[in-house]
Formats: structure tokens, sequence, C-alpha cells
């Protein structure tokens, strides 16, 4: 069992793998996909995703904009950097760093889940300026209750053992993985269950996700929220069971401005279940933002 994802073996039929490269920014080399022209957009994934998350959304956007998708830090085919750079904070340093190596000043983020976390930081660290951020069931706040307790102590007792990546990978068979993305919510087909198990049984794409929530530090992100500038799309996959939908109204209420959409019948993977209604919202927020706001 290799360690490290091989793009030239796992990702020989990776989606979109015409417009991928390798970036070196930031003390990493990334994997990234770019597509299209005009604006540009950057598209993060959640933990334990990869760039393939956004694989039929991408292209339905590279007809208005210049899409740019990277594998997270460790994840996918990104290099694994040290632990910290794993941190909400540092993460948020590195895409600053790849953008700036990509000459890309992003008109728009779109995060899902932890990405769009990244994305609020990015915005508040002045890593990116972006006109508006679309988050697709964003993680913004801290677990609550005795979940919020044991959780991430217990991500942090997995990720500093060296055994249980490979513990993972190796049971991560047909079953595990569908009973793990059943576990989100909503509705995910045969092409993204195969993808996710791919991801799922590298021990290195799962240390990168270990690593990630062990390293999360979501509460000084919550008292900042109140500062971002752009404009926030709350997107909320109704049938959603790992953020809570109730969360996003939460938000609402702490962002200057933000605006929460509903879709009725998704799950957390929503963008993934209908990217042709996440492009759709996309596109609209972008042509909003781009208005001149009433005074």
């Amino acid at each position: 069992m290799r360690d490290r994802l091989d793009f030239a073996r796992d990702g020989a039929d990776w989606p979109n793998r015409e417009a991928s490269r390798f970036v070196e920014a930031a003390g990493l080399r990334w994997h990234v996909q770019v597509l299209g022209q005009g604006p540009a957009v950057l598209l993060l994934h959640g933990t334990g995703g990869a760039s393939h998350s956004w694989r039929d959304a991408a292209p339905l956007l590279a007809a208005n904009f210049t899409v740019v998708v990277p594998d997270l830090p460790g994840h996918g085919f990104t290099a694994m950097p040290r632990r910290p750079a794993l941190s909400l904070v540092n993460m948020a340093a590195g895409l600053g760093g790849l953008c700036a190596a990509l000459d890309l000043a992003p008109e728009l983020i779109v995060g899902h889940s932890a990405g769009a976390a990244v994305a609020a930081q990015m915005a508040l660290d002045r890593r990116a300026r972006p006109r508006a951020i679309v988050s697709f069931n964003g993680a913004f706040l801290p677990f609550k209750g005795l979940a919020g307790l044991i959780f991430p102590p217990m991500a942090k007792a997995l990720a500093l053992n060296p055994f249980v990546p490979r513990a993972f990978a190796w049971g991560a068979d047909r079953t595990a993985v569908d009973r793990l993305l059943a576990g989100f919510g909503g509705r995910i087909d045969g092409e993204a269950r195969a993808l996710y198990r791919r991801l799922f049984s590298n021990p290195g794409h799962v240390a990168a996700a270990l690593g990630m929530m062990a390293n999360w530090n979501l509460p000084p992100l919550a008292r900042g929220m109140a500062r971002l500038e752009p404009f926030l799309e709350l997107v909320v996959g109704e049938t959603d069971r790992t953020v809570p939908p109730a969360d996003a109204a939460e938000i609402a209420r702490i962002v200057p401005r933000a605006h929460v959409t509903r879709l009725a019948g998704l799950g957390h993977l929503a963008h993934e279940e209908d990217p042709d209604e996440a492009a759709a919202i996309i596109r609209r927020v972008a042509t909003e933002s781009a208005a001149p706001t009433p005074s």
C-alpha cells in the first residue's frame, strides 16, 4: 500500500485531468486544475475531499469564468505539509501563496464544508479579496454539546498515531466507504463513491484529513465572522447530516451581508448531487455581487 497517491497511476482517469497542473507555492507542490476564461473563481473542497468534488460543476462554470480547483494540502495529489500547515490559518496562508504563484485574484471563492471556513479565513486575513464567498454546507462553527468536548481531543489522538491512517485505508472497502458517505445525507452516485474509495484507501490522504481535523480551531473564526467584508451566500442542503442546517441561520445573523439558500432533498455533498443547481447559484452570486450596492 503506497503512502501517497501517484498522479500517473491513481490519476490516470481523474476527472478533468486535462486541466491539471502542478505548481510550487508556499513550500508545497500543489495539484491544481484550471479551466475556462474570465473572472477568477476559486473552488475549495472540504476535509477528506479533493478536486474531484467539483468535477461536474467546474466545467459548467468554465463557460463564464477562469475556474481554479486545487487539492488542499496533503489531500489528493497535493504534497503533505508539516502538521501545523494543516491548521485553518496556515491553510488559508498556503492558498494565498498558491494564488500569488498563479497570479490569481479570485473575485469569488466557493467552499464546501471546511473549504468554506478556509475561504472566510482567507478573506479575514487578507490572503484574498473576493467580492463574495459561496458556502455549500459551510463548517464555520465548532461542534456543540458533548460532541464539541469529545471530538477535538479524539481527532488529535488519532492524528498523532501513525498506524491509524494505514489501518483506516486498509479497511476502506466498498461497504465501509458507502456507509461513510451515507452518513452525509443526500444521494451520492456510483462515480463519486468510486473516487472517494480511491482517496480513502490511501494512507497519506487519510493522514491529511485527520491532521486537518486535529489542527482545526473554529472558535476564533466564529468570533471573526462579524468582520467578514465579502458578501456571504450560505447554501444549505436540507438533508445534511454532517453540518447542522441551522448553523447557516446562526452565521447569517453574525455576518454583515449574508443570505441563506436552502436546497430541499440534498445533503452534505449538495454541489456534487446537483452540480447544475450549484453552478447556477454561483453564477447568480457572481452577477449580484458585481452590481452596484444600492445606497
